[in-house]
């Protein structure tokens, strides 16, 4: 090995930066530092090769989980694989560069984009209008509820009304909205058709009605096909209707949530328009309105004077919920993917998804119990349950475990709450038939496992770097401290 292979690997203090200083010229007086910051005895730096060290991080980087290199059946925020030109078009410098403060008239480009965005996300949810303004799909419901509540506060019915009813198998945020903007919330339970009891619904449609808070299809991957009774219901008792469009890619280009009877939806560009989603974001979740809420769109909103496009506030707008814009990288990213795939590709988008979906649910039917099996058809995502399994003493937890061994990340456990032992599967839409055949095969092993070798998945997984750990107690009790030993 060279000397210079030997080398620690120590900062050079003698470099200069474009001042033409080092750290070497700036001189601090030892007195002036703090006795506790002082070294007691001297670093003991490892003596590595670059290649070595190449190595150590390289393999690192070869652990993490991608969709680069695997399939997620992950009943989240469709962790799909999404357009590398979409990445390139949005790293722009006409778009990356620019300052959230610049003059308008500076950045006429990128005002058009957002407009046209704005009028195609309105198109194709059935809306009248849409802010890009929102951040994520939470504040897209926090949004949506404001809305509600200043619609009922400028009808002087705002006192009275202080009720939003959400179904049992809503998203966990959706009841968390609704607190946060002041209302008292009402859970309605499902039928067993895994629908809204809308008899339940029927007795809380009263006066003190705000709204509903409802996710079409639902996470149960169903689609409530009793969607417009229910919207006429709460419209009539005096209430609005706020769809939480987290599974937009269902549906897009089949059916128009306005049509139906919403008066706002909130859209995770984040989840079907192309953005990855891993580490939590970015996210980006616009919110589209019928005439009723227009006014309260939050701010700003783009809109066309002449040929001119210009930032503007709604009349009776819910205000600023984030700095500047929104989003714009993300923005920019959905617009890319719309105009791609144009009128005729956004459609066989969803049908690419329910069709993944349902080739999955049928494979696997007879070896695992489905969360509702009286119905025939799931939509995007469809939700097993290790009902069947625990008979062998096998949980929910040991099959995603298990799972990890065959090269795949585990699926959305317990999840919807109102399924035992649920287990959520997205194969999203861009996945090939070969890709779904593999994992399904992984499946039907791991379904014999549970008969035949059950203790095999209790101590799963086997092959991956960290083993099986105790997730409550690490959640209770996190031990942060590290060391070298």
């Amino acid at each position: 090995m060279s000397e210079y292979n030997k080398m620690p690997l120590l900062m050079d203090l003698s470099r200069k930066d474009k001042f033409g200083v080092s750290l070497s010229d700036i001189d601090v007086p030892l007195s002036e530092l703090p006795e506790s910051s002082l070294l007691r005895e001297d670093i003991q730096l490892p003596e590595l090769s670059q290649l070595d060290v190449v190595r150590y991080f390289t393999n690192l980087s070869q652990m993490n989980y991608s969709i680069d290199t695997q399939f997620y059946p992950l009943g989240s925020c469709t962790m799909k694989y999404n357009p590398k030109i979409n990445d390139q078009l949005a790293s722009l410098k006409g778009f990356s560069n620019i300052h959230p403060l610049i003059e308008e008239s500076l950045v006429q480009g990128s005002l058009e984009l957002m407009f046209n965005l704005q009028s195609y996300l309105s198109n194709i949810s059935g809306m009248t209008a849409t802010s890009l303004s929102t951040m994520a799909g939470a504040q897209g419901e926090l949004a949506g509820v404001l809305m509600i509540k200043a619609f009922h506060e400028k009808q002087s019915t705002s006192s009275k009304r202080n009720v939003i009813l959400i179904p049992d198998s809503a998203h966990g945020t959706n009841p968390a909205s609704a607190s946060m903007a002041g209302f008292s919330v009402k859970s309605i339970p499902s039928d067993q058709n895994g629908n809204m009891d809308i008899d339940v619904l029927k007795e809380n449609a009263n006066e003190n009605l705000a709204g509903i808070m409802l996710t079409l299809p639902s996470t149960l991957g169903l689609f409530d096909n009793q969607i417009v009774d229910i919207c006429n219901i709460v419209h009539e008792a005096g209430g609005l209707v706020y769809g939480d469009g987290a599974n937009m890619n269902a549906w897009m280009g089949q059916t128009k949530l306005g049509d139906l009877g919403f008066d706002v939806i909130h859209i995770n560009l984040h989840k079907t328009f192309s953005t990855p989603h891993g580490g939590g974001g970015p996210g980006s979740g616009p919110v589209c309105v019928n005439d009723t809420l227009l006014n309260y769109l939050p701010g700003p909103v783009v809109q066309r004077n002449s040929n001119v496009y210009e930032f503007v506030e709604m009349p009776d707008t819910i205000g600023h919920l984030g700095a500047f814009h929104g989003n714009f990288g993300v923005l920019v990213r959905a617009y890319c993917y719309i105009r791609a795939l144009g009128k005729e590709g956004i459609p066989e988008v969803s049908k690419n998804a329910v069709m993944n979906a349902n080739y999955i649910m049928n494979k696997l039917k007879h070896a695992y119990d489905i969360g509702f099996d009286n119905r025939s058809i799931c939509m995007h995502e469809v939700v097993f349950t290790a009902r069947k399994q625990k008979q062998n003493g096998v949980k929910g937890l040991d099959i995603a475990k298990r799972l990890l061994d065959y090269g795949y990340h585990a699926p959305t456990m317990y999840f919807p709450l109102i399924v035992d032992e649920a287990l959520m599967v997205e194969p999203t839409e861009s996945e090939s038939k070969n890709t779904l055949d593999k994992f399904i095969d992984a499946m039907l092993q791991i379904a014999d496992e549970c008969e035949n070798n059950s203790e095999l998945l209790h101590e799963a997984p086997h092959n991956t770097p960290v083993q099986r750990l105790d997730e409550a107690l690490a959640a209770r009790q996190p031990n942060l401290k590290w060391s070298t030993k």
